[in-house]
């Protein structure tokens, strides 16, 4: 294989690494649906092959991008709610756990 195909394949896999945890990382901020992060990526995608840029050049850290991205396209409320609800969870887990701890269960 010549030095520029695997130059080539290195910077795809690159490119595709972190396409793939900036979508898990705006995956699970609170509020962000599937339609959330189809059109982060829709953004993302159309921005580097009009200007040939990595997404690393581009935007930057996956994982600060991602929590950017969430604060301009998921409304405040929708996010706040969704943390209440998570904390909500969290807690019942907690005490399921503990309550099957004392039962034995």
């Amino acid at each position: 294989m010549a030095k520029k195909d695997r130059t080539t394949d290195a910077a795809e896999r690159d490119r595709e690494k972190w396409m793939a945890r900036f979508q898990v990382r705006l995956a699970m901020r609170p509020g962000v649906d599937r339609a959330v992060v189809l059109q982060a990526v829709k953004e993302v995608t159309a921005h580097c092959a009009e200007t040939g840029q990595h997404p690393r050049t581009a935007f930057g850290d996956p994982d600060t991008y991602a929590e950017r991205t969430a604060a301009r396209l998921v409304p405040a409320d929708r996010a706040a709610r969704e943390e209440r609800r998570n904390a909500v969870m969290g807690v019942l887990a907690s005490v399921r756990r503990k309550a099957g701890d004392i039962a034995g269960l």
